[in-house]
């Protein structure tokens, strides 16, 4: 393929990809198979399979892909962000476009991996010094030395004939106006003159507090507005029968959902600066758990919670409904006479996957899921259950059916409970599990 249509495609993919990165996406499996031409001979990327969602602060681990068009990072199984391995991948297409070879390849696998890892490409003598420079630059084996997009958009050669409309420029963030909004905000918290935060920004420092904070406050607002329609989770199918509240969602995980989207707009349009600050303690939203002890499932949200209430009747469990999607169950020990305590709650990991997450409950003290009030315990309680009141005596269900455990059911021993309470809740959750699995 001649050089100007190559650098044409390479543009149109080098936007799609940009997309996808603003919007935490890392395709993962970039290679001229999964770039579809349209009946304009545009290039459009497909097959999301092995694409994951990015965060801030956590890494990834999966190797996955094609061995050809795979970062060297991806192949050795260490850590990766996200990007970097999609900005190799592209180099290597490039390659592809311009020259018809690959520039790592090799039947041997291992041979193969050793090239990957080695970085080293033969360079046709015809390809002219800036592609050249783009393609070592794209293909470097360090990933904080390779190109970002950035760069490449920068670049004397991918700059020739580019199109306006792949990379379009939004004017509400536009670096040459002002957000009297985020202006203010910043001389709020700051307290300093909107004559010190403008002459930081007109002076380009971007280093000082002031600039800083306000470039924050800019992109926070930024990316709620690209990924809420990515994060936030959607409310559960219609016509679904038990448990089915209208308006009333599962909780979107913890894992995907970063704190900035977490919350609801219409409340919370964006975070101050002091909720930013890394020295107060971190917004209650926050939960960034890598283990989770639970079930997924693609099955609908209201059909999950029915299955989970129906073993936990055959399992004689009892549980308190605190919401369709967030259950307090306890078991009783025949020998101690006292209760085992744990919680349910249905996330939504993504648009078809929820996951049912396991925990223990310990404390003296139970948040409410979304409410952000702290009902106070018993001591001896535990949270599962605790002192009742006549309010949420109907809420309760013992075995599966509908009524009182206060009245003249078990008494709540208000002493240290002997045995290990974390074997228990390790037992409570298999036996749940086995009847589940079944």
């Amino acid at each position: 393929m001649d050089e100007k249509e190559s650098r044409r495609l390479f543009q149109q993919i080098i936007s799609a990809v940009d997309y996808c990165h603003r919007h935490m996406v890392v395709h993962r499996d970039l290679k001229p198979e999964n770039v579809l031409l349209d009946a304009h001979m545009n290039a459009k990327i497909a097959d999301f399979g092995l694409s994951n969602m990015m965060s801030d602060g956590e890494f990834l681990r999966t190797s996955c892909g094609s061995p050809n068009y795979a970062a060297p990072e991806v192949i050795s199984g260490r850590l990766y962000a996200g990007p970097e391995v999609d900005i190799w991948s592209c180099g290597v297409i490039l390659y592809a476009l311009l020259c018809g070879t690959l520039p790592f390849d090799d039947d041997h696998v291992p041979m193969l991996f050793k090239k990957i890892c080695d970085g080293i490409f033969y360079t046709p003598h015809y390809l002219l010094p800036p592609v050249t420079s783009l393609l070592q630059h794209m293909l470097q084996v360090n990933p904080m030395r390779r190109a970002t997009i950035k760069d490449i958009r920068e670049h004397e050669w991918f700059l020739e004939d580019l199109p306006k409309y792949l990379f379009p420029e939004d004017p509400a963030y536009s670096s040459s106006m002002i957000d009297d909004e985020a202006l203010r905000e910043v001389c709020e918290k700051f307290e300093c003159p909107e004559e010190e935060v403008l002459s930081c920004l007109y002076n380009r420092k971007h280093q000082d507090p002031l600039a800083v904070a306000y470039h924050l406050i800019i992109d926070n607002r930024r990316i709620m507005n690209e990924a809420k329609d990515f994060y936030l989770a959607s409310s559960p199918p219609e016509g679904a029968g038990y448990l089915e509240e209208p308006g009333l969602a599962p909780r979107a995980h913890p894992e995907r959902v970063p704190f900035l989207v977490a919350e609801t707009p219409s409340l919370r349009p964006r975070h101050t600066l002091a909720e930013l600050n890394p020295q107060k303690a971190k917004h209650p939203g926050v939960r960034r758990a890598k283990w989770h002890l639970g079930i997924r499932s693609q099955s609908r949200s209201c059909d999950i919670m029915a299955e989970v209430c129906r073993a936990m009747k055959q399992l004689g469990y009892q549980w308190k409904v605190v919401n369709p999607y967030y259950l307090r169950v306890r078991r009783k020990n025949e020998v101690t006479e006292t209760f085992s305590k744990m919680s349910l709650q249905l996330y939504q990991v993504d648009s078809r996957t929820y996951l049912l997450d396991f925990r223990s409950i310990e404390t003296d003290e139970v948040t409410e899921p979304g409410s952000g009030n702290v009902t106070p315990r018993r001591s001896g309680s535990g949270s599962g259950s605790g002192s009742r009141t006549e309010s949420d005596t109907d809420s309760t269900t013992g075995g599966g059916t509908l009524g009182s455990i206060g009245e003249s059911g078990p008494h709540f021993e208000l002493s240290p409970r002997p045995g290990s309470h974390v074997i228990e809740f390790f037992e409570m959750c298999a036996n749940l599990i086995k009847i589940l699995a079944r």
